[in-house]
């Protein structure tokens, strides 16, 4: 495996996490299936980029609901009580959930602005970014 293909898939993983419209399995089952034998270090890549993408989306959720924040970042009020009725009923463990596409990045932006810890929301999402990317890769290993 090469520097650049690891950087693109990085990249690639990283942009997947924000709310940007990216993808990564695709590139991470491609990668896996041009290098079968590196398969870990891929996976540990791909995870390493969306996990930081994530939390990415954590700080810029603590950000916004900082009441210095810009004016256009602020969120309204009453947006900010349906989200935290929403986190509060569902908890810290819906951030297993946060592979999930479309819904998977604003809940790790509502993590931020519900002030969920760092230390609570990492091993939550990590499991669930890490546990994606395995699965991605059994597949394209066992359909090779």
């Amino acid at each position: 495996m090469d520097m650049a293909l690891a950087a693109g898939l990085f990249v690639t993983a990283f942009l997947a996490a924000t709310i940007l419209p990216f993808s990564s399995e695709a590139a991470v089952a491609g990668a896996v299936a041009a290098h079968p034998v590196s398969w870990l270090l891929l996976i540990a890549v791909a995870s390493a980029g969306n996990i930081l993408g994530s939390v990415l989306n954590w700080w810029m959720g603590r950000a916004v609901a900082n009441s210095s924040a810009p004016a256009w970042a602020r969120v309204d009020p009453a947006r900010l009580r349906r989200a935290e009725g929403w986190y509060r009923r569902w908890g810290r463990w819906s951030l297993l959930l946060s592979w999930v596409p479309v819904m998977g990045d604003p809940l790790t932006i509502v993590a931020g602005l519900m002030r969920e810890p760092l230390r609570v929301f990492l091993p939550l999402v990590a499991a669930a970014k890490i546990g994606r990317y395995l699965l991605v890769a059994w597949a394209t290993i066992s359909l090779a």
